[in-house]
């Protein structure tokens, strides 16, 4: 504010402020006409002769107009001292040529000034533009120049400053000024004391820092997310409501009776079937709007479980059992990753080899690996490609790996084995999660891997010589009979038999094989060897001992969650504990009508659609006491 405009030639107060002001300034533009006619008279050889035809006297009206910035107190965003020297230059220039023109001369100048205006701003513009060819200034001085000027002509649509740059020299008026500024001062105070009223005084603001102040502001907020959760809700149901209605035309339909028996007749199509288990899928999702009038949400599953059963060929028991389990969405991903074979992994064998000099081992074999992604195993290698076989290298021969899929890996990481305990692996063939025992007690104190199936025991003892594993003791019994045996065991772990629905991909007969009969034996057979486990394991006073594990490769809740919670139902002295596996998902607490035991959301599932393994189920037991209480 109240900053001198100058133009490119250095000249302040252009002829814009006349325009813009409405006053005249013929002072100022005698000055302007003086300097541009006294620089360019040596370059116009049309001019007079007469040295003293320019000579004019300017009365210099930036003296007043400082004092009166100064008076009102505009020269807080300037510097003083720089405007003070740039007054003093061109006052001396003025007094300087003062004594060498005529008042007579001058006088004449300003009436022919006055009556061409418009001849002599020409003039002036065109002697600008010749001046700037024989003379250029810096361009740091013109862009400041040109910024001086910007910033003034803004300024001079304030009609406060304009009063102040072009009123009247006398007193008088500035004093005026000042009056006026002290008045709207006073106006500022008021409304600052009315924002003060409005908005709380200091006070106010300190006592938000005390407790009450800020359990005040706390309510405050909370009843504003309040107000915006309820305008939130009442938006979407008012977008619900507004959804336009679907013409029939656009609602997908059923095949009708005589469509379905075509299809049975051999006209069904694939692609038209997958087409419809994604129009089904879509319904479903929304039925309220996408439902074919007088059809149930019954109609939809019953085709899409026949439409399932032709595309991916289940028998109707098993997809049954899987629609209970997942959503119809998560179902389709669960079908499609069943269909796709999982990676091949291995497990380095820690007696005998590092992960890190295999890997470069079998990298110069031309192997294509990579680390198990994710950070929960050190052991874990994933094979993409091989020249060669992957179990006929001869560091497979040599014992430095086990062929293993990575879900197996799971148990023997929840049972956690520490060396010189006594640890029963009760369904261990073919030796890959005792071999992995062994390998994390470092073959010190002593592994019993039992196998109910004696034939299978075969190619445990030969896993168990080729990995050099030497603190196991191999045993052919009934597990349901082993507390019989032996017992007094730190760690039990126990792979039950069971029906294979996570391993589908590996094994595809058990889309096709398994009944509701095969599910009752299983179920029974998984329950009597968990209690055996429970009974064989011992409870010492040390936190480590009486862990039992109980692990399956199927996802169907009858063999998993309900299994569980029968053995917390028969041996309350064990109790189930965190698994330590900090991926997938939590087991069930209730199931279509069923409620199991809380404790059992610290079970864990595991599915080939989200975590890239064989679907798998692992709960982790804690024995309190070795007796079992009697109930009253």
């Amino acid at each position: 504010m109240g900053r001198r405009a100058k133009n490119k030639q250095d000249i302040p107060l252009p002829l814009e402020f006349e325009r813009n002001s409405g006053k005249t300034t013929a002072g100022l533009r005698n000055k302007l006409k003086f300097l541009t006619n006294k620089k360019s008279d040596s370059k116009k050889p049309n001019h007079k002769s007469d040295p003293e035809h320019n000579k004019r006297k300017v009365v210099d009206p930036t003296p007043q107009i400082t004092k009166k910035l100064k008076q009102s107190g505009k020269f807080e965003s300037w510097d003083d001292v720089e405007l003070a020297s740039d007054d003093n230059e061109e006052q001396e220039m003025l007094d300087g040529s003062e004594g060498e023109y005529s008042s007579e001369e001058i006088s004449k100048k300003s009436d022919d000034d006055s009556d061409s205006e418009v001849e002599e701003n020409d003039d002036s513009e065109s002697d600008n533009e010749e001046e700037e060819q024989v003379e250029e200034e810096p361009t740091t001085l013109v862009e400041e120049h040109e910024e001086e000027e910007s910033d003034v002509e803004e300024e001079e649509e304030n009609e406060g400053e304009k009063k102040i740059l072009f009123g009247s020299d006398s007193e008088e008026e500035v004093e005026e000024n000042d009056s006026e500024d002290s008045a709207a001062g006073d106006s500022f105070d008021g409304s600052d004391e009315d924002a003060r009223d409005s908005y709380g005084s200091d006070s106010e603001s300190d006592e938000e820092t005390t407790f009450g102040g800020m359990e005040k502001q706390s309510k405050k907020l909370l009843k504003q997310q309040k107000i915006l959760e309820e305008e939130s809700a009442l938006e979407l149901a008012e977008g619900g409501e507004n959804v336009p209605e679907l013409d029939e035309n656009e609602l997908f339909e059923l095949p009708s009776e005589d469509q379905l028996v075509m299809e049975e007749q051999g006209m069904k199509d694939m692609k038209t079937v997958q087409m419809r288990i994604q129009e089904i899928n879509n319904v479903l999702n929304n039925f309220a709007r996408l439902k074919q009038p007088g059809k149930t949400r019954l109609d939809y599953i019953n085709q899409l479980k026949s439409d399932l059963q032709f595309v991916y060929g289940y028998n109707e028991f098993l997809i049954s059992k899987l629609i209970e389990i997942f959503t119809i969405s998560e179902l389709l991903e669960f079908l499609e990753a069943n269909e796709v074979p999982r990676p091949i992994t291995i497990r380095v064998n820690t007696i005998k080899t590092k992960r890190k000099h295999l890997a470069q081992a079998l990298i110069k074999r031309g192997v294509n690996l990579d680390v198990i992604s994710g950070k929960w195993s050190k052991v874990g290698l994933t094979i993409y490609e091989s020249p060669v076989p992957i179990g006929a290298t001869p560091e497979y021969m040599s014992g430095m790996y086990m062929i293993q899929s990575a879900s197996s890996f799971l148990p023997v990481l929840a049972l956690n084995p520490q060396p010189n305990e006594k640890v029963l692996d009760m369904s261990a063939a073919p030796g890959g999660k005792s071999t992995y025992v062994a390998a994390l007690m470092q073959n010190t104190g002593i592994v019993f891997v039992n196998d109910a199936n004696k034939d299978r025991t075969r190619a445990l003892v030969a896993n168990i010589h080729r990995l050099g594993v030497t603190n196991t003791v191999v045993s052919n019994y009934d597990g349901r009979e082993f507390p019989k045996v032996m017992g007094g065991f730190d760690r039990v772990l126990l792979d039950a038999p069971c029906s294979g629905t996570g391993v589908i991909s590996k094994d595809p007969s058990v889309k096709t094989n398994k009944s509701e009969d095969d599910f009752t034996m299983l179920t029974q057979l998984q329950k009597e060897l968990l209690l055996s486990a429970i009974d064989s394991a011992t409870a010492n006073n040390t936190s480590d001992s009486g862990i039992i594990v109980y692990s399956t490769c199927s996802i169907t809740v009858d063999e998993d969650e309900a299994v569980v919670n029968y053995a917390l139902t028969k041996r309350p002295n064990v109790k189930l504990v965190d698994t330590g596996i900090a991926f997938g998902k939590n087991g069930f607490t209730s199931f279509r009508g069923k409620h199991f035991h809380p404790s059992l959301n610290l079970t864990k599932r595991f599915y080939p659609h989200t975590n890239n393994m064989d679907g798998f189920f692992v709960a982790k037991f804690k024995k309190i006491s070795n007796k079992i209480p009697t109930k009253n």
